[in-house]
Order: C-alpha cells, then structure tokens, then sequence
C-alpha cells in the first residue's frame, strides 16, 4: 500500500484523519516539514541510527522504523551521534537491560554535545513498568519511549515530542488493531520477514514474551496475502512467516474497535494452510518461518513441508531442555519422547531436512541427571545448529521465585559441555553436504574477500563462492566442495 502513497498529496492543515494506516501517513507527511526545517538550520538533513536488540520480530518492528523516518527524508546512519537515536529492544535476558543502560550512559554524553538530538526507546523492555518508571525518573534526556504495540506511531509520538517539547510516553498494554501497510526499509530488498501473528498465550515460566508482547492473536489471512503479493511485485524472493508460535497461526483474534472478536473454528486458516496459499504466490521462491512451538506441530504441517518445494528444509524447533521433569516445570507441555517422536517422523518424511533448536542450560532445580538428559536428547537429535542459553532470571516470571536456582559455577561447567558437544556435532552434520550441488539465494559479497560472495541454501546453510556483486538476490546453482566447520566454500556451476 505505501507504495501507493503520494505524501506530496496529503493536506497537513485539513482534519486529522482517524482510520490507520492514514493517520501515521498524515503524521509522515507533517514529519517532513519538520525534516525541510531541520535541513535549513543545520545545512544537512536529519540523520538517524536504529540499533536493534532481539529476535527477528524486533529487527522486523526496526525496518519499519527504518521506512518511516526515510519516507520523512531522514538519511540513515551507524553513527550514534546522530540526530535521532533509537534503541529498539529485547527483554528476554538480564544482561540486555543492562546492555540498554549501558549505551544510555554513553548517549547522555552525546546529547550533552548536541542538546537536539533526539532519544527514543521503544520495544519489549519499555513495556515492563518497572523500566518505564525508571526512564521517566532517572533517564530525562530520552525524549520518546513506546512499547511493542504502538511502534507504528513513530511519526505521531515524534510530532507530539515536537509540539510539547516534553519527554514523551505511550505504552499499550494490547494493541487495539494491526497496522501494517506502512513503509519499510529492509536489509534485503529480496527477502522479507511477514508477521503473520503476535504475542503468546504459552506462558512458559521462565519467559516475559507473554507480559510484553500481549495475548496471542493471528492476522487475517487475506491481509497477510496481500502483503505478500506485494513484497513479490516489488522484488522480493525469499519471506519468512514470523511469530513467536506460529504452529498455533489460526486461532485468530482479530481487533475491532478495540475489541476481541473470536473466530468460528471452521472459518480458521491452519499454519499449513497459510503455507499452501503462500507457496501458490507468483515471484515468492523461498519461503521460512520462525518460531515453531513443539506442542503444535501437526502431520499436516511436516506433510506440507514435505510436499511444497517453496517451503525450505530447515526446521526451527526449540527444545529448552531434555529431561521431561524440567520441561513440566518449565510449562512446555511436551516430555522428552515427545519431542523425540516429532523429530523421528519429520526425518522420516523429510530426510534431509535440517534441524536447529534453542537450548537453556541451569533453570531451576535442574539436577546433573536433568542436563544429561538434555546431553542424551542432543546426541539423539544430532542438530545441525543449537542456540544455547544460560537460564537468565527474569523478575515477574513465575521461574524467578522458584527455590534452588542452580550455582552459577555449577550452570558454567554444564553450559561448557553442552556447547562443546553441539558444536562438534554441528560441524559433523554440516559435512553431510559436502559435495553436493544446492540452490543458493545470494545476499551479499563477502565481509574478507570481495572477489567471494555470500549466500544460504533451503537448508539455511552458508556457502561462500567466487563470485561478483550483480549476482546478490539472485539464486544459482553451487556445488558445495569444501565444510570449513560452520560453513561452506562452493563453486558456482556455470
């Protein structure tokens, strides 16, 4: 839609309109008077860095933020002495608060020197209200602070900041409807990610995601699909379905003036439905998703990944942990054998397919006999990739006040072990390709030698090939000749 959009058309004195997506494209267009008055006084125009914390909903949320403050005219920038600074982040762990206050200490010097630049925060930590109290008291110099269900809003909280010239807060508890069709400054201009659903409704008790994200709610098929059509129209080959459960996709509630409306099981579209209708997407050749939940994973789903040559190969399938009596306490809902089973059957309907999973090492009460069951659990698997964690206590979660949290020497040595194993494993999965040509979707020439680029197979494996710049987005054959542990060198084949 915003490819539609003639800001030079848009009246910015007639009335404020209320229906989204038009109200934040008001709000843009009233942005780039302020951008041509920024531009005048300072002889450039107004520069902006976004740094992003998280998973891939977060960097997702930040190329919105991107294509908003470009389609104001802002120019972009890694320089954190820019004039607008936005730290969009992550709550999931401990030290990323205060990974956050470290870099705020660091802009407080910065905006000493330029008293105009302007702060803003927004994402999963700034909906906690421990956090949003701490900035309003401690943190005056941040000017914006929003949460994960108004980031949308970037023009219209920049215009109320502007207009008060006050530190400037607006955080939801639950976003009153899905706004979208914004624009969007991506990494890639081949590949996309699509929300497909927010939030969670799997309380797990070691995570804050639920309390920060909101309940869990599907977006309409045909929006999604809309969206899509158009990402391919404009390039795009590659999209990758987000959502923190998306196996769970279809359970939809939608918003309606700000009100749940439940939708009538037999009018539901199922995740391996939606795949199906984004698979018949002219132009879209690669398609991904992330996160998928274990105790949803359906037949029908490994069936449509088995039987769609759009979907990719790779499963994304978190674990958290091998001994089914942690699991329980951890809320999961699957046991060890279980999860077990569904790997069994996704190898045996999809044998090349790759694996990966996250990992938590140390939740509490985890005895020795526990973290050998996970050890025993990744020597079943034999993932191509593990994510591993240590358990990271987060205040509000119900795991936060459980009696015997683990010695952190103890958690130490066990998440030592555990990621020397995944690796060597990794790396021994990894070989099972040598030799053998793959489809690979280039994405960039390569960071050490710019006569090498850089690209991934369906199986989310990176492969580095001689090769030139005109071939990024474009997907060639390379026969993969060389595993250098975690990666590939390939040979395009001519």
């Amino acid at each position: 839609m915003y490819n539609e959009i003639n800001l030079d058309k848009i009246d910015i004195n007639s009335t404020l309109p209320t229906e989204e997506p038009f109200r934040q494209y008001y709000f843009i267009a009233k942005g780039r008077e302020w951008v041509k008055t920024f531009q005048q006084k300072n002889g450039h125009l107004p520069k902006f860095c976004i740094t992003t914390f998280g998973c891939q909903m977060n960097a997702h949320d930040s190329e919105k933020l991107k294509g908003i403050l470009g389609m104001m005219g802002c120019e972009e920038t890694e320089d954190e002495a820019a004039d607008i600074v936005i730290y969009n982040t992550c709550t999931v762990r401990e030290n990323a608060n205060q990974k956050l206050y470290g870099h705020l200490g660091h802009l407080k010097n910065l905006k000493a020197k330029n008293p105009d630049m302007i702060v803003c925060l927004c994402g999963c930590m700034m909906q906690e209200p421990h956090v949003t109290e701490l900035i309003r008291e401690k943190y005056k110099y941040v000017d914006i602070v929003f949460g994960t269900h108004n980031i949308y809003k970037l023009a219209e909280l920049m215009h109320i900041y502007f207009a008060t010239s006050k530190q400037t807060i607006e955080i939801l508890e639950q976003s009153a409807e899905t706004v979208e069709a914004l624009p969007q400054k991506r990494k890639y201009n081949f590949k996309s990610g699509v929300n497909i659903m927010y939030g969670c409704n799997n309380f797990c008790t070691y995570c804050i995601v639920p309390y920060v994200r909101g309940r869990e709610r599907s977006r309409r098929p045909e929006d999604i699909m809309d969206e899509i059509r158009m990402l391919a129209k404009s390039g795009v080959k590659e999209v990758m379905l987000l959502g923190q459960n998306v196996n769970s996709y279809g359970k939809i509630y939608d918003y309606s003036d700000g009100k749940i409306v439940h939708i009538p099981h037999e009018e539901r579209t199922t995740f391996p439905e939606l795949l199906k209708m984004v698979c018949g997407v002219p132009g879209i050749e690669r398609i991904r998703f992330m996160t998928s939940h274990p105790k949803d994973l359906s037949d029908e789903l490994i069936h449509v990944m088995a039987s769609e040559d759009k979907i990719c190969k790779h499963i994304h399938l978190p674990v958290q942990a091998g001994s089914s009596r942690i699991l329980e306490k951890m809320n999961r809902r699957y046991t060890k054998e279980h999860y077990l089973g569904l790997v069994d059957k996704i190898r045996s309907t999809i044998p090349d397919i790759s694996i990966t999973t996250d990992i938590m090492v140390g939740f509490p009460g985890e005895t020795e006999e526990d973290f050998e069951e996970t050890m025993d659990l990744v020597e079943r698997v034999r993932y191509d990739q593990a994510f591993t964690f240590i358990y990271s206590k987060r205040t509000g979660t119900p795991a936060a006040s459980m009696e015997n949290q683990i010695d952190a020497d103890v958690v130490k040595r066990r998440f030592g072990r555990l990621l020397e194993r995944v690796n060597i494993i990794a790396g021994e999965q990894l070989k099972r390709y040598e030799g053998k040509i793959k489809d690979v979707l280039v994405e960039d020439v390569n960071a050490q030698d710019d006569t090498f680029v850089t690209g991934r197979t369906g199986e989310n494996v990176t492969v580095h090939f001689k090769g030139s710049k005109e071939l990024i987005g474009q997907t060639v054959a390379v026969n993969l000749k060389e595993c250098k542990g975690f990666y590939f060198i390939g040979e395009q084949l001519q």
